[in-house]
């Protein structure tokens, strides 16, 4: 069943509720107003704090969509990109795109304009939704990408080189259009992270979305009462397969534009969120504002609040432990996922295995997993190999890019992950590292998520990200870039002392006091990293072992 046939259902059934609420705390936040001041405001038609619609509303915002598309030539196959920050319009524009049997091409809103550009040639997008933040950047390529193409802008104040989404949506029909679709049918393209070079296409059927949203439904068990936090940018599979969650029970969900710890546990009060997703980052940030004092638990309303999870990178063991010191009542699960595989969920955790934690987990919902050698045969429980998924959600392909394609999938439809891992007795899979991420220093592999994980145990760590550097001597050494906490002071030295319960060659060689640049998602930007400090002449050092 394609998802479109939920939204329309949840119009049907729930159609006078609130689907999604969009709520804009940075507004209060720049006027350094308190709540109390904030409610007795009445916020002005161009900066609303807090916006919502009904079921019955998005669908038919959807259709008028859907019909204008339509109306504008778009057929059965085309693509419509969708260039937006986390917005009220943006699944509404998702699913009128998907109702007319085109492809949904959402774009990483951190793209630079040339990046853009290759984007929406390489996924040949025949018409760019863009909002108000990107205005320059889409100026600055419109010439270029113009020719066969339409820009619709959302927002006030159009600029001349676009039309107006909402001018036009406004004289649109919302019935919805007669248009079949199956599950065979394409859906969408979503874009790798591009932390390796310029990002791939990657083309999924509405097969792998529903099952996608049955994936998070029964790892999650979301009912109708239940109200999802979504924070991460909704360009990426992470968070709206997981708010395909709140799609296939009809509950509501909440979109926070910001992520400061305040407005985290601000937005669970008000509006009594009971699942949040976070990345590690702002997991971090909560509970070092907690440890310092400046917020206090007992401030907010958050009995209601009964699943935490965290996807999208490794999680520390320290982070969760200290994480259950504050909220000992959630249910905890961390999910695995590619956005190859449309998004988290081919491996979880499973919120009755928290005594697992620091395992990515079991095979998710439809899901088989293998670990395999370099010629592709599985090895033995406890060894290291490649993490390989197979499932209802695996990728068509990398769009126009065959050779890509048949480097990470086999004939059976197993896709390779290039995720290095092992699998305990009991049948728990851990996540070791990045396949090009694994640092051979002197013959030895070493794994850098092992030692960020160790060194996330340190106290003065607030972040920490390690790399391979060349060296004449060993081919490579580890380099630990790392961030204090606010309030903390730390020294090589100390680091150094702290790393000696380490065996001798995991220890890093250099340490680096720095911020570790992470992408939207909260992966760490390994590449940049090392383009950063691999130029660096480093003195060549005598070999201890």
């Amino acid at each position: 069943m394609p998802i479109t046939e939920i939204l329309v259902k949840n119009a049907r059934e729930y159609g006078d509720e609130v689907a999604l609420v969009e709520l804009n705390p940075t507004l209060k936040d720049m006027r350094r107003m308190t709540w109390k001041e904030y409610d007795l405001m009445q916020p002005g038609p161009d900066e609303p704090y807090r916006r919502e619609i009904t079921w019955r509303i998005f669908d038919e915002k959807a259709n008028r969509f859907a019909n204008l598309l339509l109306e504008r030539g778009i057929q059965k196959g085309d693509k419509v990109g969708i260039l937006l920050m986390n917005c009220l319009e943006w699944l509404p524009i998702y699913f009128g795109v998907l109702k007319t049997g085109a492809l949904a091409v959402p774009l990483n809103f951190r793209y630079a304009p040339d990046e853009i550009e290759y984007c929406v040639k390489l996924a040949e997008i025949d018409i760019l939704v863009f909002g108000p933040e990107f205005i320059g950047r889409v100026e600055e390529i419109a010439d270029r990408i113009y020719e066969h193409r339409l820009l619709f802008y959302v927002g006030e104040n159009c600029p001349t080189f676009a039309e107006s989404y909402n001018t036009l949506t406004a004289d649109c029909s919302s019935v919805a259009p007669d248009i079949k679709l199956t599950d065979d049918d394409y859906a969408a393209i979503y874009f790798s992270s591009g932390t390796t070079g310029f990002p791939k296409a990657i083309l999924h059927k509405h097969r792998a979305l529903m099952h996608s949203a049955t994936v998070e439904q029964k790892h999650h068990g979301q009912t109708h009462d239940d109200v999802f936090l979504c924070i991460p940018p909704l360009y990426h599979t992470g968070a709206k397969m997981h708010w395909f969650g709140s799609l296939i029970s009809g509950g509501r969900a909440v979109l926070l534009k910001g992520t400061k710890p305040e407005f985290v546990l601000d937005a669970v009060s008000r509006e009594k969120c009971t699942i949040v997703w976070l990345l590690v980052p702002w997991a971090q940030d909560i509970l070092d504002a907690l440890d310092r004092g400046d917020l206090k638990k007992e401030d907010y309303e958050l009995d209601q609040w009964r699943l935490m999870h965290i996807g999208a990178q490794p999680v520390p063991r320290s982070l969760i432990k200290h994480w259950r010191d504050y909220f000992p009542e959630h249910q905890y699960d961390t999910n695995y996922g590619l956005s190859e595989s449309i998004g988290p969920g081919c491996v979880h955790l499973g919120v009755e295995n928290i005594d697992h934690v620091g395992a990515i987990g079991v095979p998710g919902y439809g899901w088989e997993c293998k670990i395999v050698d370099e010629q592709r045969n599985e090895v033995s429980r406890g060894e290291v190999g490649e993490l390989a998924v197979k499932g209802p959600g695996v990728m068509i392909c990398y769009y126009h890019d065959e050779k890509a394609t048949d480097e990470v999938m086999d004939k059976d439809g197993w896709l390779y992950t290039g995720d290095m891992a092992k699998q305990d007795e009991e049948g728990f899979y851990y996540l070791v590292d990045r396949k090009k991420d694994v640092i051979i220093s002197g013959g030895e592999n070493i794994y850098p998520v092992q030692i960020e994980d160790f060194l996330h145990s340190f106290d003065p760590v607030d972040d920490v990200a390690v790399i391979g550097l060349a060296d004449k001597r060993l081919g490579e050494i580890s380099a630990a870039i790392i961030k204090i906490k606010q309030g903390f002071t730390c020294t090589e030295e100390e680091v150094q002392e702290y790393c000696k319960k380490l065996p001798k060659y995991k220890r890093p060689r250099q340490i680096i006091f720095a911020d570790v640049p992470r992408n939207a998602t909260g992966k760490i930007e390994k590449p940049k990293l090392r383009e950063i400090y691999g130029a660096m002449n480093l003195v060549e050092r005598e070999n201890d072992g």
